[in-house]
């Protein structure tokens, strides 16, 4: 079993920046692929980005790459994702997610394990 908890979301002004984090505890954090998911209301649950196991391979969305960064820390058990140049269309709750498997996958479907969510909310 694993339980995720973030931190760090909050507001700011389009085109700043935020750093929001996922805790992992309750199992082998090294052995799993993470991933950071949004929802904005009425809209579906999309991926965001995504890194292996390993943390040597990352994945983002056309619509955050080159904004966004994912990062992991095993040695902390967390997974952080770095977020620059914000729009207002980034606002969302944003979700954690841990894979039992070691490659970034794109659907929520395949990951086992979820966060509560950190709202990010961005003004313009």
């Amino acid at each position: 079993q694993v339980h995720l908890v973030e931190s760090g979301g909050g507001l700011v002004q389009a085109g700043g920046s935020l750093r929001i984090s996922c805790l992992a505890t309750g199992h082998t954090f090294s052995a799993y692929a993470m991933g950071w998911f949004r929802q904005a209301p009425g809209k579906d649950r999309e991926f965001v980005a995504g890194i292996t196991s390993s943390g040597r391979t990352t994945d983002y969305a056309d619509s955050v790459n080159g904004r966004f960064i994912i990062s992991k820390k095993g040695i902390e058990n967390s997974v952080f994702l770095q977020m620059n140049s914000l729009k207002p269309e980034d606002t969302a709750v944003y979700y954690c997610a841990a894979d039992r498997e070691p490659f970034i996958k794109r659907s929520d479907d395949d990951y086992a394990y979820w966060g509560q969510g950190t709202q990010v909310t961005v003004s313009s």
